[in-house]
């Protein structure tokens, strides 16, 4: 399983972006299932709408919503809680509330490997991140 963030959805939809190449070549090349996050589905439709990529943002979420690109999970309690704590503990790093529920999903979920353009999963330090 391979968790999805939201550049990777971004840049995987819009033609335009310098990594949109990769991010097309690695998906269609991947085998393994994906999963995201609700957090991560309402950051990407929203990057998408308010950049100006509102046809992009519907297709999406379409694809998104039936269930054809990945399974979205959604952030729990004590997920909202860990990030929080997370979020706290890391005030060095430039991670986005939303940065932080990922890895803690990604802990939870025992996924150790993450389809993202982000620097800062980078900084995790317990995902391998790719393309």
């Amino acid at each position: 399983m391979i968790f999805v963030d939201t550049g990777a959805w971004y840049v995987g939809v819009v033609p335009d972006d310098v990594n949109h190449i990769a991010a097309r070549a690695w998906l269609d090349a991947n085998t393994q299932s994906l999963v995201t996050t609700d957090f991560v589905v309402d950051e990407t439709l929203t990057l998408l709408k308010v950049r100006g990529h509102t046809p992009l943002a519907l297709d999406l979420g379409e694809s998104l919503f039936a269930g054809e690109l990945a399974d979205i999970m959604l952030v729990t309690e004590d997920d909202i809680r860990r990030a929080w704590q997370t979020f706290r503990q890391y005030r060095d790093k430039q991670w986005s509330f939303t940065d932080c529920t990922s890895k803690v999903v990604l802990e939870r979920l025992h996924v150790s490997e993450a389809f993202s353009f982000d620097r800062h999963f980078h900084q995790f330090g317990s995902v391998t991140v790719v393309p």
